[in-house]
């Protein structure tokens, strides 16, 4: 399994345990040289968008993938978490909907999460 897809795996698994709300996965290799994958998630509140932001941390650090650099966790209405080949972005609903990073990434190819599974 190719490392993108292994820190993608992980991300929405830590995500969706701490109940994490709409993740979206999109595929941004063919747009952007930043990154390979962008993850967008929101949570309710304050507390519940650092739980999933510290759960996506650990996940990943277990398997040896650290972040390269966070930022916005004190505020928590957006919290920006670069792994390099992915970049997690956690919100809080309304940021996430004012924002709308899935519209600006349109051009990006959106992964279902049944998806996930067969990408290796």
């Amino acid at each position: 399994m190719n490392q993108s897809i292994e820190m993608v795996k992980a991300a929405y698994e830590a995500l969706s345990d701490k109940k994490g709300e709409d993740i979206s996965v999109i595929d941004i290799r063919k747009v952007s040289v930043m990154a390979d994958y962008f993850i967008i998630a929101s949570g309710m509140n304050v507390n519940q968008v650092q739980a999933m932001v510290d759960n996506v941390e650990e996940e990943l650090g277990k398997r040896g993938f650290i972040c390269k650099q966070m930022e916005g966790y004190q505020t928590a209405n957006w919290i920006l978490m670069d792994y390099g080949d992915i970049i997690v972005h956690v919100f809080d609903r309304e940021n996430r909907l004012f924002y709308d990073l899935e519209r600006i990434w349109r051009d990006g190819k959106t992964i279902a999460v049944e998806e996930l599974e067969g990408l290796n």
